[in-house]
């Protein structure tokens, strides 16, 4: 039996990727396993969105979704769309506005039209009252600037798959933002800024995600299923990594990532209005 330090919540999963479309069943079964309880899905564009928010009926109670254009597709930005992407959160559990934010790393998309999709879509946060799961690279000053302009008008925030700098999450924490972290921190190579930068995280500013099928951590014994990649399944070994850098007692960090991902994504109030739901279609066909 899972106890209750033992639960987990994947706040950021790609399972709408072609690397889990063979053994979905497989992989979703083996995160409940490992006690990972509850997986947020990635939507990336509009595309992965819907596929996301399918996954949440597939997956009811299981999975949930965010919904929202990433910066690498910033140019596909427009109104239709922006208008698609709010129809998509009034669906019940899709949980927040994103992946959204900036790249300046890839630049897939020019800086001109990711600021002009960011600034769309965090206004499409505040009308739909939603939290915002955002990514943030090479872009730290300009990211910033933006969510301090409006911060007092939106919900909650989370800096989606953090693996920056001490002076980063001490920025975000004054804005009152959450912080998701990753494999990355097992990283002997990359991960040394982030070793160091999580012991600036609060204990209730602190969640954790796989971003499988990327960020497999180079230290897991593990043979992985597919090689190289990366599951909710693993969720517990980034855990105890991340406590490891915290400093702190593994079973409390568990058990406050959990409580943390739960309030934020408001977890507890979709699987309440899910059973209404189903308990008024029971009601209809009687």
């Amino acid at each position: 039996m899972i106890t209750d330090m033992e639960k987990y919540i994947d706040i950021g999963v790609n399972l709408t990727g072609s690397s889990f479309k063979k053994d979905l069943p497989e992989v979703v079964a083996r995160a409940q396993q490992a006690g990972v309880e509850k997986l947020i899905v990635t939507g990336t564009d509009i595309n992965h969105s819907e596929q996301a928010m399918l996954l949440t009926q597939k997956y009811e109670s299981i999975c949930y979704a965010t919904a929202g254009l990433h910066p690498h597709h910033a140019s596909d930005y427009s109104n239709d769309l922006g208008s698609e992407l709010r129809d998509m959160l009034k669906q019940k559990n899709v949980v927040a506005v994103g992946e959204c934010g900036l790249d300046f790393n890839r630049n897939f998309s020019t800086r001109k039209e990711q600021i002009r999709a960011f600034e769309a879509q965090l206004e499409i946060a505040i009308e739909c009252k939603k939290p915002l799961f955002l990514h943030q690279r090479d872009a730290h000053e300009d990211f910033i600037s933006i969510i301090k302009s409006c911060r007092n008008d939106l919900n909650k925030i989370v800096a989606h798959c953090f693996t920056g700098s001490i002076e980063e999450v001490n920025d975000y924490i004054l804005l009152d933002m959450y912080v998701g972290v990753t494999g990355w921190i097992c990283d002997e190579r990359r991960g040394l800024s982030l070793q160091q930068a999580v012991k600036h995280i609060p204990m209730d500013r602190i969640m954790l995600e796989t971003d499988a099928p990327y960020l497999l951590p180079r230290d897991l014994q593990e043979k992985p299923v597919k090689k190289g990649r990366n599951e909710p399944c693993f969720l517990p070994h980034v855990a105890l990594s991340v406590a490891q850098y915290m400093e702190v007692n593994p079973a409390e960090l568990i058990s406050e990532a959990y409580k943390n991902s739960s309030d934020f994504f408001a977890l507890i109030e979709a699987s309440l209005n899910s059973a209404s739901l189903n308990n008024n279609d029971l009601n209809n066909a009687r």
